[in-house]
């Protein structure tokens, strides 16, 4: 037994490498990006429910972009609070706000695309630039740093959606890290030419994709995936490119307890189950190949079987992986994970596996 768990680990050890050498590194050794402006016209979608606090914080700093011509399409999907009435004090402070007021619609209850569909449509700009309610850009030129990626065959732009960092908090560096790790996932696919998905907090498109797929209708039905849902059925290696300079990023605030972080990452593992069968496949591959690698090193150092070969694999993976992280997270300023990446990385292997097997029995709550 303890032989086939030995050849089980080697192959395991393979995988993993093939990922982390062979894909992931693709971003991570990547060149640094520079940007300059295509002077498009430029349609920023904000939608927000229930967002009056961080839409007076955040919309100012979205109005006040150094860009020569853009709108904000900012979309109240039925608010209970005050966000509308903040909205409708914006519109009458900037000239380039358009107001979009959704009421709640039977058959899309509470459903963040039918909103989104409306924003969209209202938007009078052919290049469509989104962000959340509770997302700022790093600088004034988040729209210049995010459209110059554009070209006549690149209509989709995937950006990096960052979490504030709070000092001396370890679920914080958690959240962090798994956000590194989620867009070097997705940065490094679709530089390889595979695209599977994208984040709502920072991501752009030509309007003319939205339409070509008939926008949200194959998974409207699906509370959560306005993002990747989208880009994993309009995306591919032609159309697809990334943004990854400082100027380009997004923060937003993160979750403070480990708690609503995991209630948060229910949600939007929830809609994995319905991206196209080979992006299923890879992902499962590479989170079972994590977990296993652990295990079976674990079992095979426990036995002390054959550890003269298992310790060199066992130290030739993390060398890689740690490597390979740690440029990453450098080119997404978050380098401090770096050092913690080790203790990071069986955090969020055992989270994820009490994630999918909480999903199974119930269902995670989304957008009201």
């Amino acid at each position: 037994m303890l032989t086939i768990i030995f050849f089980f680990f080697i192959a395991i050890v393979v995988i993993q490498l093939s990922y982390y050498l062979g894909i992931f590194a693709k971003f991570s050794f990547a060149k640094p990006q520079n940007f300059t402006s295509k002077k498009i016209s430029v349609s920023v979608i904000v939608c927000a429910k229930n967002e009056e606090e961080n839409v007076k914080k955040y919309i100012p700093i979205l109005a006040e972009q150094n860009y020569p011509d853009f709108e904000i399409v900012l979309i109240d999907d039925a608010s209970s609070d005050e966000t509308l009435e903040v909205f409708e004090e914006f519109e009458k402070t900037y000239p380039n706000i358009r107001l979009v007021k959704v009421k709640n619609n039977e058959a899309f209850w509470g459903n963040k695309k039918y909103a989104l569909t409306l924003g969209i449509k209202a938007a009078k700009k052919e290049y469509l630039l989104f962000t959340d309610a509770d997302c700022y850009p790093t600088s004034n030129e988040w729209i210049t740093a995010m459209t110059s990626q554009f070209t006549m065959n690149k209509t989709i732009v995937l950006g990096y959606g960052g979490y504030e960092k709070i000092e001396h908090s370890f679920i914080n560096k958690i959240i962090r890290f798994e956000t590194v790790l989620t867009a070097l996932q997705y940065f490094s696919w679709a530089k390889i030419g595979n695209p599977y998905m994208g984040v709502g907090r920072n991501l752009a498109y030509k309007k003319e994709e939205f339409f070509n797929v008939n926008g949200f209708i194959k998974h409207i039905q699906v509370r959560s995936g306005d993002d990747d849902l989208f880009i994993n059925e309009a995306a591919n290696a032609h159309n697809t490119t990334i943004s990854f300079t400082p100027e380009s990023f997004t923060y937003s605030k993160p979750k403070e307890t480990y708690k609503e972080w995991f209630n948060q990452k229910r949600r939007h593992v929830s809609t994995a189950k319905f991206y196209k069968m080979f992006d299923q496949i890879q992902l499962g591959i590479f989170y079972c190949s994590q977990f296993l690698f652990l295990l079976l090193a674990i079992i095979l150092f426990a036995f002390q079987f054959q550890w003269m070969i298992v310790l060199p694999l066992f130290l030739l993976r993390y060398l890689a992986s740690w490597l390979v992280v740690g440029f990453s997270a450098k080119k997404f300023q978050e380098k401090d994970l770096t050092i913690w990446f080790p203790v990071l990385e069986i955090v969020l292997i055992f989270t994820q596996i009490n994630i999918f097997i909480t999903n199974i029995f119930s269902k995670p709550v989304h957008w009201k």
